[in-house]
């Protein structure tokens, strides 16, 4: 059931109980909980935090604290199946789910006792009707089985012959109910078919704290970072984005003015959050722009860096640019102070020359004091590379907790190592994406691109973990549209796959829409490898929240491609 008063439906019930935190594995998700643990802080609410990975570890977590709670709040995870068929509660369990899944399934829409859901109605969320899912069995089984017992009492079952009228009735029903389940099938196919993503949870429990009149700085800064994850991670069109993001802006300066008269706004210790129309260059002010400008999606596949002539490109766009190359090459804090001042406008003037019109982008960034300046995809990238560390052997718990405090401004030294994380990240998705291409590792499936990253490949560990292997496949197929000349290529999604456990003898496989600008963003791989699964029995492990990423047994890999290109053709 979808709650409309999230104050009085969700914050006023839970505030004098103890809580179970259930917190998947995403920034958004990381953020959210922050906001949300900042304000049980406020108001002395007893919680539990759980970090959960999949569907496995939820169903783990909920049965190891179903003894000690009754409220369970679960951020990014558990809109997108029939909870109660899944976890089999008690029936005094309650769930509240703030989840950006999509779709919601229907149960949990229809379900008016334990599931709420904290989601935003304004979302298009195209939920059919209750009378098109759902009918009453009672009155059609009662008929039924009277006839039923009638044939019994009967033996001569002269009755029967005559009352052709109660036959015909009793057919009648049966049609009626073949086309009613037919066109339920229709409908649930047509609700189901595509996975897409709705508004950042971080910003559903942002609007929360503004509404208790609890909103921080840091709880701003939190909804900001969750927003633009979902940009990074390229979950929402860019539409949806921009609408979002001058939601935020009138938040920010709400909150600016209101610290306009303070005598410590320029304290050491201040935080200020301002709107920035800034350079789609990843991590630049923490790098040199050289390095920035090479490791970025966006302008190493509009010069396509990978060859020869994009290099040279490069070092023509850095002329007209009328940089020296000994500024461009060191670090971004060591530049002369006369290039960094007007920098932006210098690159974007030299950037329309190339054919990169919108080199800028609407975020937001902060300043800690007076020496620390983040953008928002910074932290995003920042956090994303210290959740999915694959430098030590820690647990993902151990991840989750670093990343979670990486947010925080108390604990810079952890954001800083989240941004050499990053960068290492980065140029792994880079080195990759280029040497992809130019061994010709994507391969037409006819309705799909198939690349598929061998053991042995450099970086390959770090490509078994989700995130990391989507930022890869966006990266992988924007270069791949920018480098080929079939124009039938150029509208293909992509599926990716790369080893998970060697030992084990998996593979993670993730499917991604086709590239273009004016896409929706809705992804219909998830029930198409249920279906291919299925219909070839291979042994795959449907895990993630998100259901277009998979695992699949190594030696199954081919039938079940063959299946998903019957099934795609």
């Amino acid at each position: 059931m979808f709650i409309t008063d999230i104050r009085k439906e969700f914050y006023e019930v839970v505030a004098n109980q103890r809580v179970a935190l259930l917190v998947a594995s995403d920034i958004d998700a990381l953020c959210a909980c922050k906001i949300l643990q900042a304000l049980f802080h406020c108001d002395q609410v007893q919680y539990t935090l759980v970090p959960v990975t999949g569907w496995q570890d939820l169903s783990t977590a909920f049965l190891e604290h179903k003894e000690q709670f009754r409220y369970f709040v679960l951020i990014n995870c558990g809109a997108n199946v029939d909870l109660l068929e899944m976890l089999q509660p008690d029936d005094d369990s309650i769930f509240f789910i703030c989840d950006t899944h999509r779709p919601v399934d229907v149960v949990n829409v229809y379900n008016d006792t334990q599931i709420k859901l904290l989601i935003k109605q304004d979302d298009d969320l195209g939920v059919p009707s209750y009378d098109d899912i759902f009918r009453d069995e009672d009155d059609e089984e009662g008929d039924d089985s009277g006839n039923e017992s009638d044939e019994g009492s009967e033996p001569s079952g002269k009755r029967r012959r005559f009352d052709e009228g109660a036959v015909e009735r009793r057919i009648e029903r049966q049609r009626a109910k073949r086309e009613w389940e037919a066109r339920r099938r229709e409908i649930l196919f047509d609700y189901e078919q595509y996975e897409y993503h709705g508004t950042s949870a971080a910003m559903m429990f942002f609007e929360l704290a503004w509404m208790l009149t609890k909103d921080t700085k840091d709880m701003l800064w939190w909804g900001i970072i969750g927003l633009t994850d979902q940009w990074v991670h390229d979950k929402i069109t860019h539409m949806k984005y921009v609408t979002d993001i001058a939601t935020m802006q009138r938040h920010v300066s709400r909150h600016n003015h209101r610290n306009e008269d303070e005598e410590n706004s320029l304290s050491i210790d201040c935080m200020r959050i301002s709107f920035e129309y800034d350079l789609r260059l990843t991590l630049y002010q923490h790098w040199s722009l050289y390095e920035s400008i090479c490791n970025s999606c966006y302008t190493s596949c509009n010069f396509k860096l990978w060859t020869l002539n994009g290099q040279k490109k490069l070092q023509e766009f850095l002329a007209d640019m009328g940089l020296p190359l000994k500024q461009v090459r060191q670090k971004f804090n060591s530049m002369d102070m006369s290039i960094k001042e007007n920098l932006r406008d210098v690159i974007e003037e030299s950037s329309n020359k190339y054919g990169m019109k919108d080199i800028r982008i609407q975020t937001f960034g902060v300043h800690f004091g007076f020496k620390n300046r983040f953008l928002a995809t910074d932290m995003v990238h920042a956090t994303a590379a210290l959740l999915e560390s694959t430098e030590k052997d820690e647990t993902d718990t151990d991840n989750f907790i670093k990343a979670l405090d990486s947010l925080s401004r108390s604990n810079l030294e952890r954001l800083h190592s989240g941004i050499d994380l990053a960068k290492k990240k980065l140029i792994a998705v880079q080195q990759t994406v280029a040497s992809c291409i130019c061994t010709n590792l994507i391969l037409s499936q006819g309705p799909f691109l198939y690349c598929y990253l061998m053991e042995g490949t450099p970086d390959v560990k770090l490509f078994s973990k989700p995130m990391a292997l989507i930022l890869l496949s966006k990266y992988l197929l924007k270069a791949f549209v920018h480098s080929t000349r079939n124009k039938r290529c150029k509208l293909l999604p992509l599926i990716m796959a790369a080893p998970k456990d060697v030992e084990k003898g998996t593979v993670i496989v993730v499917g991604i829409p086709p590239e273009s600008e004016t896409s929706d963003k809705k992804n219909f791989f998830g029930r198409a490898f249920e279906k291919a699964a299925e219909s070839t029995s291979s042994r795959t492990l449907h895990d993630q929240f998100d259901t277009s990423i998979i695992e699949l047994k190594t030696e199954d890999r081919s039938k079940f491609l063959d299946a998903l290109i019957t099934l795609l053709s």
